[in-house]
């Protein structure tokens, strides 16, 4: 498959492929291919003379959309548009060849219709303006010189069509020097982020993981002239995780393998570590969660490398877990929570307030030891490889927002779950297991200072939560983290105990009575 850029109109930010198809099979092949590309409410067009194949496209698309190989699909040039019923949405396959003028689209309903729909229309020139600028335009034309059956086909992306385009082309010449090139893609369960996840399964049964993570467009900027994104020290390609992952396999503990990837595109593709969690039942299993803590202590034993090498001349720096960073993470509760949840008006000042508060609290935890800060260290993210030995059985696979932060963060992550419930027994035998580790380790270890930290971490990680949970809800339209914002409501009210929090539980007891209100 050759590139062809279209120098002629680079306006359009257009991209496009030349493609030889010796048979109907090739075609049959690449409409699969064109399958794994679309989404409902997409618009496929098919351009080319009479007889250049369109309509034999048209029908192995349809096919494999239907999830139907035995359907006729025939050329709708009569009726002009036909649709059918699809597995994910409806077909709706248009041939506007007979159409007299853009506006008879109208008279047939073709926008109701189309709603929604995988929409595949021959002759699109006849439809004008009507039809969207944003497709995948496919021109087809004999190739007389190769055999009869052959044709070649030129498949184009238009305006938002061309960055998805060139990331399967991208896609497809990262997995070319793979074992898993033409492996079958199933698409994954996501987290909260903007990641997507895929597995790939090759007819032998072998797996692997493909994660798309292409840059991050800068959102608006908050402070400083950046956006949250930089501030908050989040990951905005995939370079941090290649170079964490790389980081934490040379300490021994079980990363997936990356066998390859494109940062540019932002395609990264795995091993396969398996679904099985830290959670037994739905319900935390203490061997799990043990090895899992120990897991945190032999890392947090370990000095971070200064640098971590990608590739040759490409060094990648963990970032530091910064003032800036935690505290423009509380503000997401005075920004989310607090007006949806906290039973109270917040001024201009309480908010003030709330965050000098919490920039008291948080500068005299910043001038201690520092060490890897995974972040998102919680059940979710954490596999059971039941083959392996030792600590090598917990699997780590979210770790792209590492940063060097204070050894707590990662413990109260862990042992005060957001998404499920730790009992206090369970916490405290676990804490004790992490502090008799880490003073094997070395005797510097205090463990009445990490106590201090891992309630006022613990509770900055609670407000932060809360926040971003009720962000879900509100912006993102995930109401489904709404159900656990009463567990970390009770986290919070437990580490506000600490006499190190006082005047942020008072604050809180007046402007947020409703969540520090014991039950």
């Amino acid at each position: 498959m050759d590139l062809t850029t279209q120098a002629d109109a680079p306006q359009t930010n257009d991209a496009s492929w030349l493609r030889r198809l010796p048979d109907e099979a090739a075609t049959a092949r690449l409409a699969d291919e064109v399958a794994e590309l679309i989404r409902p409410g997409d618009l496929v067009t098919l351009s080319g003379e009479l007889g250049a194949g369109k309509t034999t496209f048209a029908r192995a698309l349809i096919r494999r959309l239907t999830g139907d190989p035995e359907l006729e699909a025939p050329s709708p040039t009569f009726l002009l548009v036909q649709v059918y019923d699809g597995i994910e949405a409806p077909v709706v396959h248009a041939d506007l060849y007979r159409l007299q003028k853009p506006e008879e689209l109208d008279e047939l309903g073709f926008d109701d219709a189309a709603d929604g729909a995988f929409v595949i229309v021959e002759w699109p020139e006849r439809g004008g303006s009507r039809l969207s600028q944003d497709r995948l335009d496919l021109s087809f034309a004999l190739d007389p010189e190769s055999g009869d059956e052959a044709r070649s086909v030129v498949v184009a992306g238009h305006g938002a069509f061309a960055e998805r385009l060139a990331r399967s082309r991208a896609l497809e010449t990262l997995l070319a020097a793979t074992p898993w090139r033409g492996a079958r893609r199933e698409h994954m369960q996501g987290d909260a982020s903007t990641r997507q996840f895929e597995r790939l399964v090759r007819e032998d049964g072998g797996t692997a993981i493909l994660m798309i993570s292409p840059p991050r467009p800068d959102g608006p900027p908050v402070r400083f002239g950046k956006p949250y994104s930089a501030i908050a020290r989040l990951a905005e390609d995939a370079r941090p995780f290649v170079a964490v992952d790389k980081g934490l396999r040379a300490e021994g503990l079980s990363a997936p393998e990356i066998y390859a990837f494109d940062l540019e595109s932002g395609l990264v593709l795995l091993e396969d570590l398996g679904v099985e969690g830290v959670l037994v039942d739905g319900a935390p299993d203490f061997e799990r969660y043990a090895l899992a803590a120990g897991a945190l202590a032999k890392l947090h034993a370990a000095k971070p490398p200064e640098t971590i090498e990608i590739a040759p001349g490409d060094e990648y720096q963990i970032p530091p877990y910064d003032l800036d960073a935690l505290l423009i993470e509380v503000e997401l509760f005075i920004d989310w929570y607090a007006p949806a949840r906290g039973g109270r008006h917040l001024s201009s000042g309480a908010k003030a307030t709330f965050v000098n508060l919490w920039k008291k609290v948080l500068s005299s935890s910043l001038t201690l030891e520092t060490t890897w800060t995974l972040r998102d260290y919680h059940s979710p993210n954490l596999l059971w490889l039941p083959k392996r030995e030792g600590l090598a059985r917990v699997g780590l696979v979210d770790f792209q927002d590492c940063v060097l932060g204070h050894p707590a963060y990662d413990v109260v992550s862990l042992l005060q779950d957001a998404r499920v419930d730790v009992s206090d027994a369970m916490e405290l035998k676990l804490l004790g297991a992490y502090a008799r580790w880490r003073r094997e380790a070395g005797p510097s270890f205090d463990l009445a200072e990490f106590a201090r930290a891992y309630a006022v971490l613990g509770a900055q990680r609670a407000t932060k939560i809360l926040g971003i949970f009720v962000r879900l809800d509100a912006r993102d339209r995930k109401p489904q983290y709404l159900a656990h914002l009463p567990r970390v409501e009770r986290y919070l009210r437990k580490n506000l105990r600490h006499e190190s929090l006082a005047e942020i539980r008072a604050w809180c007891e007046a402007h947020a009575p409703r969540l520090v209100a014991e039950p």
